[in-house]
């Protein structure tokens, strides 16, 4: 990778976190921090407002904008690549945001470029057995838990367990994740007091509040995971356990 790449890529990156300290950016290009300070300082030269907070790294003023850039043919294919998996594991909410998203790619690309991309796309499908299709997500929910974790709000669901059994719950998100062929938001469920598993797909109603969340000392996703990891170790859980552990809504 070129200098200027570089540079440009740099960019992307801290506008890309809220905050990013020079050791992960020299981590993630494979440079020295030494050759960081010196990038981050030519960024400066060419106008690009980069600031520095103490004990939380570098940040790009929210005043400034980088415009468009074109894409390499290689990123557009790897979209084109993803769209199918998209549009076979998202919901309908992700699935209408990501061709939107797409579309505006294809804006930036040239005549020939988008040209490509739609013959890549007619060139790349999806298969699942029909024995499958019963985890084809049919709901708009994914956009909605989405914005209700970015803004920390309480997110009010109908929910159907496994046994049959409908309850009502008060939940504060902490994330998403992906296993079994489904969706799972992973959430504080003041009903239970403790952190539960809730597959979308069993979700009858969601609704969004304005209502913020009230336990303030959560854990991270992340956090969640390792320590369901920690408990499948530890326990030697058969490998078909496709919970790991996890507390599942009851």
């Amino acid at each position: 990778m070129n200098r200027t790449d570089r540079l440009m890529g740099i960019i992307n990156l801290i506008q890309s976190k809220k905050y990013i300290s020079a050791d992960r950016i020299a981590e993630h290009y494979t440079i020295s921090v030494r050759t960081v300070y010196r990038d981050l300082k030519a960024i400066n030269e060419i106008g690009v407002p980069i600031s520095f907070e103490k004990d939380k790294g570098y940040f790009i003023l929210d005043s400034y904008f980088l415009p468009p850039v074109s894409l390499s043919m290689e990123e557009a294919n790897a979209l084109a690549l993803m769209e199918p998996i998209v549009q076979r594991f998202a919901d309908r909410s992700i699935q209408q945001h990501f061709d939107t998203a797409l579309n505006k790619i294809k804006m930036v690309l040239s005549t020939t470029q988008r040209e490509q991309l739609e013959e890549i796309q007619q060139h790349t499908a999806h298969y699942l057995p029909e024995v499958f299709t019963q985890y084809i997500p049919n709901t708009y929910y994914l956009t909605t838990i989405q914005k209700a974790i970015i803004e920390r709000t309480v997110l009010k669901i109908d929910y159907e367990n496994n046994q049959g059994e409908k309850s009502s719950r008060e939940v504060e998100p902490i994330g998403l994740t992906f296993y079994s062929l489904n969706w799972h938001l992973i959430g504080w469920c003041h009903l239970r007091q403790d952190y539960r598993d809730f597959r979308t797909s069993r979700i009858l109603q969601l609704k969004s509040t304005i209502i913020p969340f009230r336990k303030s000392d959560h854990l991270s996703l992340h956090e969640y995971l390792r320590d369901l990891e920690e408990v499948f170790m530890k326990e030697q859980w058969p490998k078909e356990s496709s919970t790991y552990g996890a507390k599942t809504c009851e």
